[in-house]
């Protein structure tokens, strides 16, 4: 039986911290959280129910939520304008874009202390799906100091923010991306995918009592699906992410973490 590292489960009991301090936010300092989200016009459904997830959770902690659903040709003023709006603490683009290239360049126009999706080059926070992905592992008591642990992917979204963590940590990783052959996986206790290729990680590839996080999403005749092939599930003594619920709600969950720290240290020059 494959035991699940569930996200979600991990998220509520972050939610009620959240709740407790958004509260002491509004009441004692008069400070209201808002994020800002910036969107395509032309989003697909997918992406805007991913929108509404958030706009749930938000709700749920009493953290205000602006949508800004523009073509992509406006996001940098967009993010321009919010940068210089004292009641907008955090900006996040919503990705993927219609066009993934212009990515970069929009995150970057985000004010480094209103970055708090971590996805710009001078942010200073990190990766929000990186650390949501840390706060999985060590939320299921997974001590991965003492652990060879492998990265699959080095995209900027989760495999190069990660690999960046848990490098100046110390820990023992490898990284593996498409000019590297996934060989010798047998040997890694914990195993990182987010390459959106779909079924990459197959059963031959993990050891009994391994740690699989499944970080990858790919969308296969109107499905989204991961990274690891449904033969590792059916695995026994292995621990990882379910298909829903594993990573994502945890993402979400570390950005509206990094916009109540930014309210925090503006109380405290209150």
């Amino acid at each position: 039986m494959t035991r699940e590292l569930n996200g979600r489960e991990l998220q509520q009991f972050i939610k009620v911290r959240q709740l407790r301090q958004v509260r002491n936010l509004r009441q004692e300092h008069g400070i209201a959280p808002k994020l800002l989200i910036v969107m395509s016009k032309t989003a697909s459904d997918v992406i805007a129910a991913y929108v509404r997830m958030k706009q749930r959770y938000a709700r749920d902690i009493l953290i205000d939520v602006e949508i800004a659903a523009v073509e992509q040709s406006d996001m940098i003023s967009t993010v321009q304008q919010a940068n210089d709006d004292a009641s907008i603490q955090g900006i996040i683009v919503q990705l993927p874009l219609d066009d993934p290239a212009g990515t970069s360049e929009i995150c970057n126009a985000i004010a480094p202390e209103k970055d708090v999706d971590g996805l710009g080059e001078h942010a200073i926070f990190p990766s929000a799906t990186a650390q949501a992905i840390d706060w999985l592992l060590a939320g299921y008591g997974v001590d991965l100091a003492s652990k060879v642990i492998a990265i699959v992917g080095r995209g900027k979204l989760v495999g190069a923010p990660l690999a960046k963590l848990w490098g100046e940590r110390g820990l023992n990783i490898t990284i593996f991306d498409d000019q590297t052959p996934l060989r010798d996986m047998q040997r890694f206790d914990v195993i990182v995918t987010a390459t959106g290729v779909p079924r990459l990680i197959t059963s031959d590839m993990v050891k009994p009592g391994a740690v699989v996080v499944d970080a990858g999403i790919a969308s296969e005749h109107g499905k989204l699906i991961g990274d690891v092939d449904d033969s590792v599930r059916a695995m026994t003594h292995v621990t990882m992410t379910p298909k829903k619920g594993g990573v994502g709600p945890l993402t979400y969950t570390v950005l509206f973490d990094h916009l109540i720290e930014v309210c925090l240290k503006r109380a405290d020059k209150l």
